[in-house]
């Protein structure tokens, strides 16, 4: 039984990174309907700009903090630069998409010019040894995942729900043309959205990153993929679903682990992708469009 409590522990850390990755998907498809194939390489990037700061000597927090700058910009950028131009012409939801898997290679790519496609050594920053809990190690890895993971989801939420942006975030996600009637600047909101999700990816990167002392362009391949399953579990476009589908997502991919294999753990997120289409495509939180026509 203490292995399983371990195992629940460990999913419930990677759980919570993967809500703050899924909540950057979320963000942005609460207000454009758009999926953003790009976030899991925005993850990457922030995860690199955290090594190359910590590099010259700063630190782990001032290196945080500048990939939440950096990376925030990234994903103004990429609205700005590509994703804007297709609104104003009114182009295919597809087009959009498929621009964010063209935007998720060359974010990669540019990050194998710059640091080459090889896994680098993160330095061990968090680890200050194991606490243990009736019975269940915990380390300090896992203590920081977990404590910085909440307080900033819970942050989100507060941002969404009790500030004027957050209240212009919801507007927009439910009518633009009646949210810019209203005096909302949409523009603004959606630049503010991608801003946000940026950071949120810059610090789920950065706490992999230290959490597995590795850090290589590929990395968001699979942690944006899983991501992206937990945000149509919880329900895509809700945060608290995009929390409740990260943290099942993480325990049931450690339990399977446990049980099944660790040959196993990855296709977890997929296995859990494809009951919810099947049985609740809206996923736990979410709701169905109801289109008039």
């Amino acid at each position: 039984m203490d292995i399983l409590f371990q195992q629940i522990i460990n999913g419930l850390a990677l759980g919570l990174v993967f809500a703050l990755v899924a909540v950057g998907y979320s963000l942005v498809f609460g207000i454009l309907r758009l999926i953003n194939f790009s976030h899991g390489s925005v993850y990457a990037f922030g995860a690199h700009v955290v090594f190359f700061v910590v590099g010259f000597g700063l630190g782990p927090v001032l290196g945080i903090i500048v990939s939440i700058i950096v990376t925030g910009f990234l994903g103004i950028f990429i609205d700005k630069i590509a994703l804007a131009p297709l609104r104003r012409k009114k182009s295919m939801g597809m087009a959009a998409l498929v621009t964010t898997l063209g935007i998720s290679n060359i974010i990669q790519h540019t990050l194998v010019l710059i640091s080459g496609s090889h896994r680098k050594a993160f330095p061990d920053f968090y680890n200050f040894g194991l606490v243990t809990v009736f019975g269940v190690q915990i380390s300090s890895r896992q203590f920081v995942m977990l404590g910085v993971s909440l307080i900033l989801l819970l942050l989100l939420f507060f941002i969404v729900h009790k500030t004027k942006i957050g209240l212009a975030m919801r507007a927009t996600s439910q009518n633009q043309k009646a949210a810019s009637l209203m005096g909302i600047n949409v523009n603004s909101v959606i630049t503010t959205t991608f801003f946000m999700s940026g950071a949120s990816a810059a610090i789920a990167g950065g706490l992999v990153a230290g959490y597995y002392q590795v850090v290589y362009p590929g990395m968001g391949f699979m942690i944006g993929l899983k991501a992206f399953a937990a945000s149509v579990l919880g329900g895509i476009g809700s945060l608290p679903g995009a929390l409740i589908g990260g943290l099942l997502v993480g325990i049931m991919e450690s339990v399977a682990a446990l049980y099944i294999g660790s040959n196993y753990r990855d296709a977890m997120a997929f296995i859990i992708l494809i009951i919810v289409l099947i049985f609740k495509p809206a996923g736990i939180f979410g709701k169905k469009d109801v289109i008039k026509v």
